[in-house]
């Protein structure tokens, strides 16, 4: 079968026994990174064979693997951080494996955006995750999508490019719209910035230097602005 195994985004401590257990009795783990995931497989002393599973081998390597399970091998799919799938290699080889009849078993496990959401304070009985922006083609359009959602929304951003995406969206949805920008999750410079959209542009434009770690940007949707808009109605 196909195990799809989720690993720390940063705090080694944040993977379960039944993930450690998994990875050291199947016969392949796939990785994103074999670099990244050998220090995690170290710390625990795993030393189940690793082979390279990422965006540019994937469409050429589904099948081989697939035919491997077949054959009867158990092979766990891990990515740098994080559950696979999520902005991540996974989805070509786990609807393979179904439809080749293979069970897939998705372990539950660490994921950046949802300690993002609830550290953030904003509402989070709904929301939309989003993932990374397209760099170029199709980028204002999605923006403009995500400034009319209703609820809260997420995305995942490069540090590089925090701040030009802090002002694109202060571009579309307003100055004062509340966001959080959530960087170094679970490790121990953590740091989850609130503020208005235009707040936390100055303060990462004014840090001097790009900000280390992987970003998850939370902002408020309009069914928060509307709430407000109304309060003051009332108020007045």
């Amino acid at each position: 079968m196909l195990y799809v195994v989720p690993t720390p985004i940063g705090n080694l401590e944040d993977i379960t026994f039944r993930a450690v257990r998994i990875l050291k009795e199947v016969n392949l783990i796939l990785a994103e990174d074999t670099r990244t995931s050998k220090k995690l497989l170290d710390h625990y002393a795993i030393t189940t064979p690793l082979q390279s599973y990422h965006t540019h081998n994937e469409h050429n390597v589904v099948a081989t693997f697939v035919q491997r399970i077949i054959q009867g091998s158990s092979i766990a799919l891990v990515s740098d951080a994080g559950t696979p799938a999520i902005s991540d290699p996974g989805f070509l080889l786990v609807r393979a494996c179904l439809e080749a009849g293979i069970k897939v078993e998705c372990l539950p496990g660490a994921t950046a955006f949802v300690p993002a959401l609830v550290n953030s304070g904003l509402p989070a009985h709904a929301f939309h995750f989003d993932g990374f922006l397209p760099h170029k083609k199709g980028r204002q359009t999605r923006l403009k999508f995500l400034s009319t959602l209703p609820h809260t929304f997420i995305l995942y951003e490069s540090p590089f490019r925090l701040v030009k995406c802090l002002e694109e969206l202060m571009e579309h949805c307003g100055q004062e719209r509340q966001a959080c920008v959530c960087r170094e999750l679970s490790k121990l410079h953590e740091e989850n910035k609130k503020g208005t959209l235009s707040e936390l542009t100055l303060y990462y434009t004014k840090g001097g230097g790009i900000p280390k770690g992987e970003i998850v940007i939370v902002v408020e949707g309009m069914e928060e602005i509307k709430k407000k808009s109304s309060k003051y109605d009332l108020e007045a």
